[in-house]
């Protein structure tokens, strides 16, 4: 959607609706910090929210319901849907329908019959929708992106990921938690949304999918640790893992090729940073972390050994919001493509599936 000289200099006027972990640690600080963006409205409907909000975005509108958003959509170009998953639909289409430009968290819907729907009404409306998949832009997935391009580890035959925490109690009454199927709970549409976002990324749609899915701690009521294997046609085989019950992790990334093998272990600092108040504009070096943190690479480039670490690629946030400000002023492309993670949800749906049937789906 391309737009003038002139309106490519105002600023993008962005409105937030929900303002828990999501809107206040990713969005709202990721918003304020682009330039050429302006973060201009919040909805939240929780009174200590409210005032965070007042307290840390003078300029902003707060807003308790989001139906006065939508009274005054003309004042806004842009509206980040960051609440819990059952809303994300709704709201993405109420969004849509009144004339604004849509962010939603991920993993979009609950359903690929969802996300196909929230699609559809982007191009009645004209209105452009995209899906916050951030971890696109962690410093350990830019740099096995970098390391791909390179062909540094050769031909890719498996793809290990992992997310492993431990908690081992569930939080009672959280929708992160639930058993609804609206809810979209669990750890393969939270964490497990990522793993497989970033594999699908590097390496296209799968053939076949094949699944776990447990409720290890008392009174789970969604999975709480659960096995993904992808392959591909390349024959590429990918395994993710995703669980709330590990004292011990295993590596973040294990990527093996025929001439090389890349091991990364912990996680990219940026959400860290971000949740202890640190924001690309307060900090000098935005996304790098220390030389200790960095990953591991044996291979042999034409007769030459390499064994030793890989400098982490600077993880890159902020770059979501810039490329979707470009999108929004010179109609170049969102910085996610919702149809790729309708290609998620699908592969989530076949993992469901595996998971209940103990075999194999094929896609």
């Amino acid at each position: 959607m391309p737009s003038s000289s002139s309106q490519s200099a105002k600023p993008v006027r962005v409105a937030v609706v929900g303002f828990g972990l999501a809107g206040s640690i990713f969005h709202a600080p990721l918003i304020a910090s682009t330039p050429g963006m302006r973060l201009t409205a919040i909805v939240t409907s929780n009174p200590d929210r409210q005032q965070q909000a007042r307290e840390k975005y003078l300029q902003a509108q707060i807003y308790s319901h989001v139906q006065d958003l939508w009274s005054d959509a003309s004042e806004y170009d842009l509206v980040v849907i960051a609440t819990a998953n059952r809303a994300h639909v709704p709201l993405g289409l109420e969004a849509l329908r009144a004339g604004l430009n849509v962010v939603i968290d991920k993993p979009m819907a609950a359903t690929v019959a969802d996300a196909e729907q929230l699609i559809a009404t982007s191009k009645e409306t004209g209105k452009l929708l995209t899906v916050f998949q951030n971890r696109r832009w962690d410093n350990d997935f830019l740099t096995i992106r970098k390391l791909l391009k390179a062909n540094i580890l050769g031909p890719v035959t498996r793809f290990e990921s992992r997310f492993e925490r431990y908690r081992l109690q569930p939080k009672v009454g959280n929708w992160k938690e639930s058993a609804d199927p609206a809810d979209a709970g669990g750890q393969l549409f939270d964490l497990g949304s990522h793993l497989i976002d970033q594999a699908l990324f590097l390496f296209g749609k799968p053939e076949s999918v094949y699944a776990e899915m447990f409720k290890r701690r008392e009174h789970a009521q969604a999975d709480d640790d659960s096995f993904v294997a992808l392959r591909f046609s390349t024959g590429v085989i990918a395994h993710l893992w995703v669980s709330q019950v590990a004292r011990l992790s295993g590596p973040r990334f294990l990527v093996r090729g025929l001439l090389g093998t890349f091991e990364k272990w912990g996680l990219d600092p940026q959400e860290d940073d971000l949740k202890a108040g640190k924001t690309p504009t307060n900090t000098p070096v935005w996304g790098q972390e220390p030389r200790e943190r960095w990953g591991h690479i044996v291979s042999e480039i034409n007769g030459v050994s390499l064994d030793g670490q890989v400098e982490s690629e600077p993880g890159s946030y902020p770059l979501f919001y810039a490329r979707l400000r470009d999108a929004l002023r010179e109609g170049t492309q969102p910085p996610v493509n919702p149809r790729e993670v309708v290609e998620v949800l699908r592969v989530i749906e076949a993992a469901q599936k595996s998971a209940h049937q103990g075999r194999v789906i094929t896609l």
